[in-house]
């Protein structure tokens, strides 16, 4: 997870080391990294400009929060992520993805990975869809 304090307290450069660090040490050891935001404590400039490093940077993915904050993936930040980092880092949505529906709109705004705990009921409710 970024370093919220530092973002909070617009330390972009410790927040950019940080992320570099860790994305490097992933890269050495073969395994996939992802960067999550935990966007329910942050603004939309602060997102922004976390897009803006991982472009940079090039984790795996960007992730919108671990699902333990107080707030999950939205619509609105899946959008937003999508939209502010380069095409080469994937999105992940995470937390409160309960249902066929909001997995689909997920998908439809750019995120090509979903974190959720309800991933058979969703299943299900795409096959009664046709749709899996």
């Amino acid at each position: 997870m970024v370093n919220l304090t530092a973002v909070k307290n617009g330390q972009w450069d410790l927040v950019k080391r940080e992320m570099t660090e860790i994305v490097g040490a992933c890269r050495e050891r073969g395994v996939i990294v992802k960067v999550i935001f935990e966007n329910c404590y942050l603004t939309d400039d602060e997102k922004i400009r976390l897009c803006e490093i991982a472009s940079e940077v090039r984790p795996d993915f960007i992730k919108t929060s671990t699902g333990f904050g107080t707030g999950g993936a939205t619509f609105e930040d899946v959008a937003l992520m999508r939209e502010n980092v380069d095409p080469a880092v994937k999105v992940k949505a995470a937390g409160g993805i309960r249902d066929a529906e909001t997995f689909l709109k997920m998908v439809e705004l750019g995120a090509e990975r979903i974190g959720t705990s309800a991933g058979v009921a969703i299943m299900a409710e795409l096959a009664e869809q046709g749709l899996a």
